[in-house]
């Protein structure tokens, strides 16, 4: 029996709410102060767009990967691949359909600038929903990456260049959200201490409390 699919379910598996680290693409432009400039403006917005598309056909990938995970979840089960809310074919088509329409954006608006890091981008997040964010302290160097690759393929589709001072404070300013992200979820782990986050079994609240704000020092 065919099961209707809620065009809500569906923006919810895309995570739009996500969508505003995709802000750090303008960073590297207005720092260049290029902001108000009209052409640059444009193909801002058109690279945002795409990483945004970029980015939820990564979420989708990353729900169809952990679903068995994530149905034993107090909170992740009632995700939308989770719950069945969205069948998992649906679920593949439309992280297809937004790869697509991604590159579609990129190559109509930017053409080859900016479209290594936008396929890098989809690669380390690949890898990192395939395993390797249960590799401890790679986990974290993964989602830094995500971060500082926004700033560099802002700076990429309009020319920009961008101070490495910037660019070191991104770095350290994501070292220290990505730290604090597995800090989080160590402190909402269960009196039991299970969780469906392997790699937080070989952290320490103090290690990543230390860290996080020797991070936040530099930046």
């Amino acid at each position: 029996m065919n099961k209707r699919i809620r065009l809500r379910d569906l923006l919810r598996l895309m995570r739009p709410r996500h969508y505003i680290k995709n802000f750090l693409i303008f960073v590297s432009i207005t720092f260049d102060r290029n902001l108000f400039n009209p052409s640059v403006m444009r193909q801002g917005l058109l690279g945002f767009a795409a990483f945004c598309l970029l980015a939820s056909a990564v979420y989708v990938l990353n729900d169809i990967r952990d679903v068995e995970a994530d149905r034993l979840h107090e909170v992740k089960r009632n995700r939308p691949v989770a719950s069945g809310a969205v069948p998992i074919p649906a679920a593949w088509a439309l992280s297809g359909t937004l790869f697509a329409a991604a590159l579609a954006i990129q190559l109509a608006a930017c053409g080859r600038r900016g479209s290594g890091l936008l396929l890098a981008y989809f690669a380390v997040n690949l890898g990192y929903s395939l395993g390797l964010k249960h590799v401890p302290f790679l986990d974290i160097v993964l989602l830094v990456s995500g971060f500082v690759l926004r700033v560099v393929y802002g700076a990429a589709i309009v020319g920009s260049s961008t101070s490495a001072w910037v660019y070191l404070t991104v770095f350290a300013l994501s070292f220290y959200l990505g730290l604090g992200k597995r800090r989080n979820e160590l402190v909402k782990l269960p009196p039991g201490g299970g969780s469906t986050r392997k790699v937080l079994q070989y952290y320490s609240y103090e290690f990543l409390d230390k860290f996080m704000y020797l991070c936040l020092t530099l930046a």
